[in-house]
């Protein structure tokens, strides 16, 4: 099976780290035991700290899990965790307490594959050259889209967005990767048939020119939310002819932002 995945750069283009994921969850008992006691991250100490929503440290990225209906990634997330042996202990242990969800794992060579209890799918790889030298991290999210899709979706981000981007070929098919981050790519992965309806999820990523993509985005109508040091767009189009490829929100965040680079909290498992 392919690792998905390209080889590292230290060249990242205008989109510079990839701060999380945003998926609903229906209860934060059953999230904290998934993502806290089964994959051994490690609960935002500082912030979501109530009853409502959780933060969820992977490194120096997220996941942000507020209350809501389930919702689902059209695609997976590509982590890096030090130790494959001692997740698959506690994946394990994990059958007995989601026996009722559609939490399951499968081993390969290169990773593992993991779903959570409402059906998002996490790729876990160990550290690895590749990765550079992270050892914890949200390496990539990959996105399903539709056959034809990555080369102009590769223009979007190239154009747009000022992302550095390529089209390449594996033995599963073309897919667009576009640098947004050290070490993190999105990745577009073009899958016959059609996408499930999109839910609401979000990505969130940090610029380093934020002026000049807005004012390209909104010039094209794509932009519904405009704060400080902020923005937030759900449609990728065709630069060409503005025809939409692919739905995701992106919360679009400046380096002026009081979040970026925060310091994260990632504790060691015994």
């Amino acid at each position: 099976m392919t690792t998905e995945v390209r080889d590292v750069t230290d060249v990242t283009g205008n989109i510079v780290a990839l701060e999380h994921v945003n998926v609903q969850v229906p209860d934060q008992g059953t999230a904290r035991k998934f993502y806290v006691d089964t994959l051994g991250l490690t609960r935002d100490p500082e912030q979501m700290t109530g009853a409502v929503n959780m933060w969820i440290n992977v490194g120096q990225s997220q996941f942000h899990l507020p209350s809501g209906e389930a919702q689902v990634l059209r695609g997976h997330v590509g982590l890096v965790l030090p130790d494959r042996a001692r997740l698959l202990a506690r994946l394990s242990v994990a059958k007995s307490d989601f026996a009722d969800t559609s939490f399951a794992f499968v081993e390969d060579d290169a990773f593992v594959d993991v779903t959570t209890p409402w059906g998002n799918r996490l790729r876990c790889f160990g550290p690895s050259p590749r990765f550079g030298d992270v050892s914890l991290g949200m390496a990539y999210v990959e996105f399903d889209v539709l056959t034809g899709t990555a080369e102009p979706i590769a223009d979007f981000y190239r154009e747009l967005l000022g992302a550095r981007c390529e089209v390449v070929e594996d033995a599963s098919g073309r897919f667009a990767t576009c640098s947004v981050g050290s070490n993190q790519q999105f990745l577009f992965r073009e899958r016959d048939g059609a996408l499930p309806d999109y839910d609401g999820h979000h990505v969130q990523v940090y610029l380093a020119d934020i002026a000049g993509p807005l004012e390209k985005l909104q010039a094209r109508g794509l932009v519904y939310e405009v704060v400080e040091h902020q923005f937030r767009f759900k449609d990728i189009v065709d630069p060409d002819d503005n025809e939409v490829l692919f739905t995701i929100e992106h919360e679009i965040r400046s380096t002026a932002h009081p979040m970026f680079n925060r310091t994260l909290f990632n504790r060691v498992l015994d």
